[in-house]
């Protein structure tokens, strides 16, 4: 049907298993236990890197496609909001200038307003 001679598969059946593949396999096990060992939350370069401080010696890129190969990621982070609505209302400040009515001298009362304004030239 597809051309492929009996022997040819039963030639691939008995195969013996490639180092490389051996070598993939022993890994694969240093690589679950630093993943499942840090709850998940390791990716690829931090398995790597602790692979590598374990003495091992492998590429990243080996480590990325076997994890890969193998469904495992890492979970992802989340931010918590930096600010929040709610919390205790802003203080009322009385009004003292409304109650002195009659100024007697010059220079007793001052009163300020600071706005920014954002113009093209910078802040007016």
């Amino acid at each position: 049907m597809l051309g492929v001679a009996p022997s040819g598969d039963s030639a691939w059946i008995d195969k013996p298993v490639s180092d490389r593949a051996r070598e993939d396999k022993r890994l694969l096990r240093l690589i679950r236990a630093s993943f499942n060992e840090n709850q998940a939350v390791y990716g690829a370069p931090r398995v790597f890197l602790d692979l590598r401080e374990a003495g091992e010696t492998c590429c990243k890129h080996r480590v990325t496609r076997l994890m890969r190969e193998n469904h495992m990621r890492a979970k992802g982070g989340y931010r918590t909001r930096r600010f929040l609505s709610g919390g205790k209302p802003a203080e009322l400040i009385p009004n003292v200038v409304k109650h002195i009515l009659d100024v007697s001298q010059p220079d007793r009362i001052w009163g300020t307003d600071i706005t920014y304004v954002r113009t093209w030239q910078g802040w007016v």
